[in-house]
């Protein structure tokens, strides 16, 4: 007795159709004439040389210059270092107070997210600039962007992740009579810290490539130098900048993932 083989269901004309609504959708975008992106392909073709060659000198860093950048670099990681210290103890009671198993209150739930959406909305380099401005050029107005910066994504990200998981604990902990803030400081933290950690790595990480581009403004940091290098063309140097901050930023990393295996 042989078993029948159910027909298989036949979904290739929905895979199909959604295929061929995704390229139309894509071809009216690249038409300036009905309000789409215009793509100047033929420029690729004009200039390719041009960027050929300053790839070529961004591959051959002058390892001369790596003293020139000690300072620099290290004045990065200290503005890395201390943002994200600082934003992971305010962010905290922030996270608590915007995630709803841990805020019933819908009301400063709201404002809390609400400042936290106005923090998040606004480019970094906008912060810099305005920063700059305010305190001056170095390394200060480096760090309150930062400090911004990583605020505006351990706030968001963490309270979601609280937002999407069940916290039966905390039930059994207001049946039992327990106060919110009772809750929070008692059940609700030791639960969450393994988010928080992860999160406070991961912005420890971001914080060496952003400094980078923020040095552009004068946020001080190993992108001032970068973007001195910039101006006078100095390709070489750039190269060693760039393989410099790539070397910090995986060493950052594998010692992130050694903490978070120790920590979670």
């Amino acid at each position: 007795m042989s078993l029948a083989v159910p027909p298989r269901p036949r979904t290739w004309p929905k895979t199909a159709l959604v295929a061929a609504a995704l390229i139309t959708f894509t071809v009216l975008t690249c038409l300036p004439a009905i309000g789409g992106v215009e793509l100047d392909f033929a420029s690729i073709a004009r200039n390719w040389r041009n960027g050929a060659n300053k790839m070529l000198q961004l591959l051959q860093p002058d390892f001369t210059f790596l003293p020139r950048t000690l300072m620099p670099m290290l004045e990065t990681l200290q503005m890395a270092l201390v943002g994200a210290a600082f934003a992971a103890a305010v962010s905290v009671p922030l996270t608590l107070w915007a995630a709803r198993p841990t805020n019933p209150n819908g009301a400063t739930r709201r404002v809390v997210r609400a400042i936290i959406n106005v923090i998040r909305s606004v480019p970094d380099l906008v912060y810099a600039t305005i920063l700059v401005a305010l305190v001056g050029v170095g390394a200060l107005p480096g760090l309150l962007t930062l400090f911004l910066f990583d605020l505006g994504v351990i706030v968001k990200l963490v309270s979601e992740a609280i937002d999407s998981e069940r916290h039966p604990y905390l039930e059994a902990g207001r049946a039992a009579g327990g106060t919110q803030s009772q809750l929070n400081r008692a059940l609700a933290i030791p639960q969450t810290r393994p988010l928080f950690w992860n999160q406070w790595l991961y912005a420890l990480e971001l914080n060496v490539r952003i400094s980078a581009v923020l040095g552009i403004v004068g946020a001080g940091g190993i992108g001032r130098l970068l973007n001195e290098r910039f101006g006078f063309y100095a390709y070489d140097d750039v190269g060693l900048i760039i393989l410099e901050i790539l070397v910090v930023v995986i060493l950052i990393e594998v010692c992130s993932n050694v903490l978070r295996r120790r920590l979670t």
